[in-house]
């Protein structure tokens, strides 16, 4: 056999060698779909390979926890890659997913979700007095062949997504009662798995990762859909869009005031910001968990947020201490919501809820708290405002309403516009 795999690995790597330009269109699919089948057959044969191994007890032999530990080692793989190895070997156990693998009706992505419904139906019959054990394997036989036929049709995940109501295929006459017991018992287990993690800092970025049950998910796209929508000149990708979303809406939620205490205080962002006093500048800032931010990202949150400004020397050392306060809140900021509507900027439709105040002298530079010095702004015109490259002015007019001047580059005689969206009181 050995001698055979090895045969067939040359004649692939030659085939894989050869030039495709002489093919035609049709023979190009064809051999793509050629080349799919032969790649899961191979996948199979590795699967059957790992899955022998396993059962003869060779991975913890050879010093391994776990059969993909063993499979990583033997063939330098990802920890996926060889948990999903693993997986398949235990789907093709099943005679018939097998044979629908190898004559390629399906692969074995697909194979592994047909195995993992089929194992998890007779636990869903368990509690169901109508249901006898020879009517549960009839019922897994019959779950196994319908889903092998729709794997034709449905990639992987729709397939899944199928298998999560098999029973109304297969057995319609129990599948309600069934399905709603399985939903209590995999709300439960979602419940107790749900979590949320945010790493280190890697060049800048932090990874957000988690897992939420169905209900939490659906009140988190609620909050975020209406904050996903792309305004015409909105150049973000969706990801972007959810994650500026997600940003929105913590902020939106530390404005509110209602948030737990903590420590006797309420819940704010605290950061070290460097100041020169020379040349009256913000410098970079420091957050409470030793983070660095840009001098920009200092003074954006200097606009809107709960600051206790500490003078810092050349070496560290604190040399004054201001009193802590917040900006714009209260009658100052309902005064600013009333006057500009939401988003000041240009046609941005975004409600005051969504906004900061941002100071249209710097706060740093000795800009007042003061309606006058204060125009809303999103997130993302709130970013556009800080950038000095981008070239946009704000100052307020005669009738004391906030103009924006845009840069020459847009419009050489830079004329002042002003958000027609929002409705003047």
């Amino acid at each position: 056999m050995l001698a055979d795999v090895r045969h067939l690995g040359q004649d692939a790597a030659k085939l894989a060698a050869s030039p495709l330009w002489p093919l035609a269109d049709d023979e190009l699919t064809e051999v793509l779909r050629a080349a799919h089948r032969l790649e899961q057959a191979a996948l199979a044969l590795q699967a059957n390979v790992v899955q022998q191994a396993a059962s003869r007890g060779l991975p913890r032999a050879q010093g391994h926890r776990s059969t993909g530990g063993w499979v990583r080692s033997v063939l330098v793989l990802d920890p996926q890659p060889a948990r999903e190895l693993t997986a398949f070997g235990a789907a093709l156990q099943r005679p018939a997913v097998q044979d629908a693998v190898l004559d390629g009706r399906m692969d074995l992505r697909q194979a592994a979700v047909v195995a993992a419904t089929c194992d998890v139906i007779p636990g869903e019959l368990a509690d169901c007095a109508e249901v006898g054990l020879g009517d549960t394997a009839g019922i897994v036989v019959q779950a196994e062949a319908t889903q092998i036929e729709m794997a034709e049709r449905l990639p992987a995940y729709q397939l899944r997504r199928v298998g999560e109501r098999i029973l109304a295929h297969v057995a319609p006459e129990i599948a309600e009662r069934i399905d709603e017991a399985a939903l209590a018992r995999q709300e439960a287990r979602a419940h107790a798995q749900r979590g949320l993690t945010l790493a280190s800092p890697v060049r800048g970025l932090v990874r957000v990762s988690g897992q939420l049950g169905v209900e939490e998910a659906a009140i988190v796209q609620a909050a975020l859909h209406p904050l996903c929508t792309p305004a015409p000149d909105d150049e973000r990708s969706p990801a972007q869009r959810r994650a500026d979303a997600l940003t929105d809406v913590c902020r939106l939620a530390l404005r509110t005031g209602e948030l737990p205490s903590e420590g006797g205080e309420p819940a704010q962002l605290a950061v070290t910001v460097a100041y020169d006093p020379l040349t009256r500048t913000l410098g970079g800032a420091v957050t409470e968990a030793g983070e660095w931010l840009s001098a920009g990202a200092a003074r954006r949150l200097a606009c809107d947020a709960r600051v206790l400004p500490l003078v810092l020397g050349g070496a560290g050392q604190v040399l004054d201490a201001g009193r802590s306060r917040r900006l714009a809140t209260g009658s100052l900021r309902r005064a600013l919501a009333v006057r500009d509507g939401g988003c000041a900027f240009p046609d941005c439709g975004l409600p005051p809820r969504w906004t900061d105040a941002h100071h249209i002298v710097p706060w740093s530079a000795g800009g007042g708290t003061a309606l006058d010095s204060l125009v809303l702004l999103c997130r993302r015109h709130h970013r556009l405002a800080h950038d000095d490259l981008a070239g946009w002015q704000i100052r307020l007019g005669a009738d004391r309403l906030p103009d924006f001047i845009p840069p020459s580059a847009l419009d050489p005689l830079q004329r002042p516009r002003r958000n027609l969206y929002h409705p003047r009181r």
